[in-house]
Formats: C-alpha cells, structure tokens, sequence
C-alpha cells in the first residue's frame, strides 16, 4: 500500500527505512520513489562493482526502474556501505550518488535527499553542512512518533529466504511417500507416465471411492515383490483433477500436511508443465488453473499455447493477488523443505519465481541458485536467475499499490 512518510528530518526518515523495508539493508542502495510527499514503496539493489563502468550502468537503470513507477515525480536515496567516513576523510560512495542525480534529472526526476549511511556514521550529500566525520549514528535509532504501523525490521536483505526447518523423520517419510508415489504411478499409467510432460491419467476420473479401490484391488494383484503401498495409489488419484489440487494446496498449513500430500505437491513441482499450470493458477485462480491444463495437453499435440496464459510467467499482464502468491510460496518452501535433494530444484525454483512474482528478487535469486547448485541446467532456476541479474521485474512491481522491491 501508499505509505505517507511524516519525518521532520533526514534522520528521522533514515530511521524509518527499515520498518518500510521490513528488514535492515546492508550493503545496498535503497531508493524510495515519491508522488509529492507520498512514497510509493521502495526498492533495493546490491552496491555495484568495481567494474569501470559498473556505477554509470546500475544508475541507468535504476532510475529507470524509478520512470516506470506510477505517478512517481521524485526520489530519495539511501546507500548504506561497510565503508567509513574515516577511510577517505568523506562520504562513501559519492560517484554512485552523483551518477543517480545525472540520470534523475535527466529523466525529470526530483531527488528529495540523496543519504549514505556508513560504518562509523551517516550524512547527505545535499548536506554542504554535513561533518567530513559524518553525523553520529545514534541519531537514527528512533522513529518518529504518529508514524504509520510499518512492522519490525528483521534481520537484513537475505533473511527469511532459509527454507523452514523440518525434522529428519519428516524428510524420511515424505521420500518414502514420493518413491512409492513413482511406483503407483507407473503401475496405474505405464511405466513412461511418471516421466510424461503432463504426468496425468488418460481422462478425468473423478477422486471417488471406487477409483480408490480399483487401485488398492490392482496394487494386491501383483506380487509382493513390487507391492505398491495403496496409500500411494490412492494419491495418484488426486492428479485426476489438477486444478484442484494446486487450489487446496493454498489452504493448508505446512504443519498439517501429510507425508503423501507432500510428495505429490513436490512430484508436481519437479515438472515443468505440472509447475507451470501451478504458477498460472496461482496467479488467476481455478478457472485459469483449469485453461492451463486444457492449454497444456493442446500444446502437447501441436497447437500453439495461448499468449495470454504464458504472459503471467513472464511478468506481464494484471498484478496476481499477492495473498494467493505469499500463501503459494509457504507452500513451495514446505515442499522444498521436505524433498530429497535430487527432487528439490523443482519446488526451490518454483519458490523462486513466487518470490520474484512478489518483488522479492533478492529472495529470488537464492532460491534459484540453490536449486542450480543441486540441477546446473534447472530451466526455470536459470530464467529467474536471469531476470534478477538483467534488473528485470514484473510489470505489476511498477503499479500502484506499489510492492515492496528487494
């Protein structure tokens, strides 16, 4: 949402960053856009390197970034850098603000206050009267009273991207689960099916008790030798109707999902038309879960797969409700959580598109690089690992209500 900052100075504004934020950056340019005296969220970037053209291109595009943001007319940055006054006996990092003031102007922007807060102390470099020291830090650690109720910072850009934690016993039985899963899958479907694109039964039967039954009668016919626990089969079952399962997945706690529930989710998410009917759902809801399977089994045999299906995953298109989003991506984590490592690039990606759908693309890109750590060539991985290194972001980031960008 708009958040209307009331700060009376700059360390009053400083110290309400954070609380904006939700975390305390470090090392990292923050930019705060502004319509008047409203801000329209704000924006984190790592510093750039020391690459001789690095600071003239990240301020290219930053404020570029800043242009495509509605109704935005102004900006105020903030650098906050492990460097110190005392190492150049003056403010850190003075060409990357000067760049960022070029390049505003030149587009018509306003840059309200240009602040850098340092190892040993803060200023503004609008400030002729800032000391070559800095100012104390101790001037930041209150927020102004009447402020807006904007929630504790924790931690710092990267915190809350470490998957939840789940016990050793959990992690055993959901790869039991998903082991088993691949087995009744491959007995009810042939033996290829568990490798298919769209990994589903011919035809639409319904999850009733007779088709699991049928399925626990087909698991006792074979020989103990490959018996198939029919918890499995049963399971099986719920990949009858997709959009279903994708949609209840939305409404359940981590804590309470089963360990064959669990496995179906992470046997989905490890395949890319699974996942992707998943995030297109996600995204619009059940009846665009139920288009994206119809899509994906036309695709399948040669027709074209709808433009206005795919434009979600590419960033285009309506702001998704990020409720729907946020709920999906505690989902993702759990699933991650609990995969073995072979089948964890799947959900970890998966939670990294949700976090770049968000506007979380620091978040976003951990994800993606663990999940390229276990698959080097994890094809969603790499795409968001690409639109976080490129600076590119949803188009819904630049609408208002303005999200949040880290």
């Amino acid at each position: 949402m708009t958040t209307i900052v009331k700060a009376a100075s700059a360390a009053e504004f400083l110290s309400l960053v954070p609380h904006l934020l939700g975390f305390r950056p470090t090392r990292s340019l923050v930019v705060i856009p502004f319509h008047g005296s409203r801000s329209l969220g704000a924006m984190r970037f790592d510093l750039p390197g020391d690459e001789p053209d690095a600071v003239d291109r990240v301020a290219a595009t930053i404020i570029g970034m800043v242009c495509r943001v509605s109704e935005a007319d102004a900006l105020t940055t903030v650098i906050y850098t492990d460097a110190r006054f005392e190492d150049s006996g003056r403010m850190p990092h003075r060409d990357l603000s000067d760049a960022l003031a070029r390049r505003a102007d030149a587009c018509g922007l306003r840059v309200t206050d240009a602040l850098c807060v340092a190892a040993d102390g803060w200023g503004s470099f609008l400030d002729g009267d800032c000391p070559h020291e800095g100012r104390s830090l101790a001037d930041l650690s209150e927020v102004p009273p009447e402020t807006p109720s904007l929630g504790e910072p924790e931690g710092d850009q990267t915190s809350g991207a470490r998957l939840p934690d789940v016990e050793p016993a959990e992690k055993e039985a959901v790869a039991r689960a998903l082991a088993s899963l691949g087995d009744a899958v491959a007995l009810l479907c042939g033996p290829d099916a568990a490798d298919a694109s769209t990994g589903r039964r011919r035809g639409r039967a319904s999850r009733t008790a007779g088709t699991t039954l049928a399925a626990a009668e087909a698991a006792s016919a074979i020989d103990d030798s490959r018996r198939v626990d029919p918890q499995a089969l049963a399971a099986v079952c719920a990949l009858d109707d997709l959009p279903t399962l994708f949609e209840s997945a939305l409404q359940r706690q981590p804590a309470a999902i089963e360990p064959y529930d669990a496995a179906v989710l992470v046997w989905c998410l490890a395949r890319p038309a699974l996942r992707d009917i998943a995030l297109v759902q996600w995204c619009g809801g059940l009846a665009a879960g139920d288009e994206a399977l119809d899509a994906q089994l036309r695709w399948e045999q040669g027709e074209e797969y709808p433009t206005h299906l795919a434009m979600h995953m590419w960033g285009e298109g309506a702001q998704p409700d990020p409720d729907r989003l946020a709920a999906a991506l505690v989902i993702a984590r759990h699933a991650a959580a609990v995969a073995p490592r072979e089948a964890r690039p799947g959900p970890l990606a998966t939670c990294g598109w949700l976090s770049w759908a968000l506007g979380r693309s620091t978040h976003a890109d951990l994800y993606a690089l663990e999940a390229c750590e276990i698959d080097p060539e994890h094809g969603l991985a790499e795409i968001v690992r690409s639109f976080v290194h490129a600076g590119h972001l949803p188009e819904w980031a630049f609408q208002r209500p303005a999200r949040r960008v880290t």
